[in-house]
């Protein structure tokens, strides 16, 4: 199994760190880092990088807005990802689709359901396919909070490397 010791959840928006999915992922993942961030993309951009630093080989999970922070993150800083995670991304955020980021090319899966109507999937799939160049992008029968398809996965084989 892959060294997934660096690996951290960030939530979405209206979420925290103590929400459905940080609890799952803590009951498999006990060293998850699971913070909570607020304030706008910047303020928890700032709130972000203390929490990984410089240090390589993260693992990120994000969720919707944390997902929208995973991505900036990791395009700002390719060195330190190891693998990303995207539950129902909010790429559409303008930071995002209208100064589309460098792509990158670690592993990135990203699960987004075809009932979302927050973040459409239709809008989201060409911004990641344009960025994310080892792509595995998973469209599931699920609506944006996506909670059965975050029970049904595999996360000890999704976190290693394949």
């Amino acid at each position: 199994m892959a060294n997934i010791n660096r690996l951290i959840f960030i939530h979405g928006m209206v979420s925290s760190g103590q929400g459905f999915k940080a609890k799952l992922l803590r009951r498999q993942f006990p060293h998850i880092l699971t913070p909570d961030f607020d304030g706008s993309l910047e303020a928890r951009m700032a709130q972000l990088l203390p929490f990984l630093r410089d240090q390589p080989d993260w693992t990120i999970i994000g969720s919707s807005f944390g997902g929208l922070m995973g991505a900036l993150f990791t395009c700002q800083h390719p060195g330190q990802v190891r693998k990303l995670i995207l539950l129902a991304p909010a790429l559409t955020w303008p930071d995002f689709a209208d100064a589309l980021p460098p792509s990158v090319s670690m592993p990135t899966v990203i699960y987004h359901g075809r009932g979302d109507t927050v973040i459409p999937l239709e809008a989201v799939r060409p911004l990641a396919e344009r960025v994310f160049l080892n792509l595995d992008f998973r469209e599931v029968d699920d609506d944006h909070r996506l909670q059965a398809t975050v029970q049904a996965i595999d996360w000890p084989a999704l976190l290693c490397d394949h």
